[in-house]
């Protein structure tokens, strides 16, 4: 009998079960809160163990990065503490390297591993959650590793909105047309959610922005989202997505569709069009993919390098192996297509988690797992103050309308009613009072003032904006 039968007896958990979840994003940070609550009485007893580890602290929610860019919420708002939320499990701020699931152990590195000296550890576990969701997809584009800006983070969000009005300060200050010029021209790669909701948002910061300079229209700005399909936002669906183009171009947002971005070497955006565009700013958007970590564990992986899983969560042919979210590719038991997973969208991640856990709970118990089956109430995004598209049940809605529901849905979606209460009360407080347009990009270089000061040489760069403006 294996250890982990031997664990399950009347029903009951009788040896210390320990449980590995790596990732704390919607299905690493859910699935612990889900098994914290699901298996209280074990780990009061001792007879479980949740340990989770996770690169930052937190637990990001992503939908609120557009918004948080554009200066709508706090940035501590956006994100969510997990040793606050999960507060029976064990957080270890650090990064799995490999997983070796034949030996159930993990190499886990943390912040004071180099320090240490003594490389990663080897974490062993009897239960594994694999949800460390997916990093940006880039390619081989000249000059972007040099220039580009991604938008996963919100550290990310927050660098671009001091980017965006540090722009707009260069450009109100110099002399030089072509610089100017440069500086007020904003190139967006990929037309999903992503970059439609983070180009609207800031392109109507910028517009409000402009009223506290004395030399710059909101004409006097470029605004470009480059987009190699036909369409933007393929999950509103195809009507939507054509009204999306419609009213970014009514702001004159230049959509370019069935375009690639080909260089952006020598801050010059060239499209495959034949376009060029002398610009400072290249935000990449254009889709992610599978996590690292998923390529150094002994797990069966699918031909784009998701883990393969059943519908009840479960890694396919590994027991107690599981995952969810980006890493896994779940069968989409209500498309009645044979081979259709679920798309790897924070709509599918909330409500695995909920079932994993659970299947994790009843699996330690001996009871029968329950199979994942959900299928899409619809889709809802941003395109700024008061805009927005949305698709709910088959109905499809533009304007403030969307614009409510997808502030309302993702409010009812953010973890904590702490969070709930903070976010509705600074939208509150922004229908009352105007914007706050200021840069701090000094944050991302705190310690140059001192250096200077003190003789040495500051890293990187000089501070850009080192007393803000506004």
């Amino acid at each position: 009998m294996d250890k982990h039968k031997r664990r399950v007896r009347h029903g009951m958990v009788k040896e210390r079960a320990r449980i590995l979840v790596v990732g704390g994003g919607y299905v690493g940070m859910y699935t612990a809160l889900r098994l914290q609550r699901k298996l209280k009485g074990e780990l009061r007893r001792g007879e479980a163990e949740i340990t989770v580890v996770a690169p930052d602290p937190y637990m990001t929610y992503q939908p609120f990065l557009p918004e948080a860019a554009a200066g709508s919420i706090s940035p501590r708002h956006v994100v969510v503490p997990l040793r606050r939320v999960l507060d029976r499990c064990r957080v270890l701020v650090g990064e799995a390297e490999s997983v070796d699931h034949a030996h159930r152990t993990a190499a886990v590195t943390t912040l004071a591993t180099e320090e240490e000296g003594r490389g990663a550890h080897r974490m062993p576990y009897d239960e594994i959650v694999l949800a460390p969701g997916s990093v940006s997809r880039t390619l081989p584009v000249p000059g972007l590793a040099d220039h580009g800006i991604g938008f996963r983070t919100v550290e990310e969000a927050i660098g671009l909105r001091n980017h965006v009005i540090e722009q707009m300060d260069i450009a109100s200050s110099t002399r030089d047309p072509a610089l100017r010029d440069a500086a007020l021209t904003f190139v967006f790669v990929g037309g999903g959610y992503a970059g439609v909701e983070a180009l609207g948002e800031l392109e109507d910061m910028a517009r409000y922005a402009a009223r506290s300079y004395h030399n710059i229209e909101p004409d006097d700005m470029k605004w470009i989202l480059v987009e190699a399909s036909g369409r933007v936002l393929p999950e509103v669906g195809e009507e939507l997505g054509r009204r999306t183009v419609t009213e970014l171009r009514r702001r004159n947002i230049d959509v370019r569709l069935r375009t690639r971005l080909e260089s952006c070497a020598d801050r010059v955006a060239v499209l495959s069009d034949g376009s060029r565009f002398p610009t400072r700013t290249v935000v990449w958007t254009a889709g992610v993919r599978p996590h690292p970590l998923l390529a150094a564990t002994d797990l069966p992986r699918t031909g784009q390098g998701r883990l393969e899983c059943t519908p009840q969560l479960t890694v396919e042919g590994a027991p107690h192996a599981w995952a969810a979210g980006d890493a896994a590719a779940v069968p989409d038991v209500t498309a009645g297509v044979p081979g259709r997973t679920c798309a790897p969208n924070a709509q599918h991640a909330l409500r695995q988690a909920r079932v994993l856990g659970d299947n994790i709970a009843h699996a330690l118990r001996g009871e029968p797992l329950e199979t994942y089956a959900h299928r899409s109430a619809g889709s809802v995004a941003s395109l700024g103050f008061h805009r927005g598209v949305a698709q709910i049940r088959g109905r499809r809605l533009t304007g403030y309308p969307a614009w409510f529901v997808h502030r309302a849905y993702h409010l009812s979606r953010v973890p904590t009613v702490n969070r709930k209460a903070r976010v509705l009360a600074e939208w509150m407080l922004s229908g009352l009072f105007q914007r706050e347009i200021v840069s701090l990009g000094s944050l991302e270089h705190p310690r140059a003032e001192f250096e200077r000061a003190a003789g040495g040489i500051p890293p990187q760069e000089p501070p850009r904006n080192p007393k803000g403006s506004s």
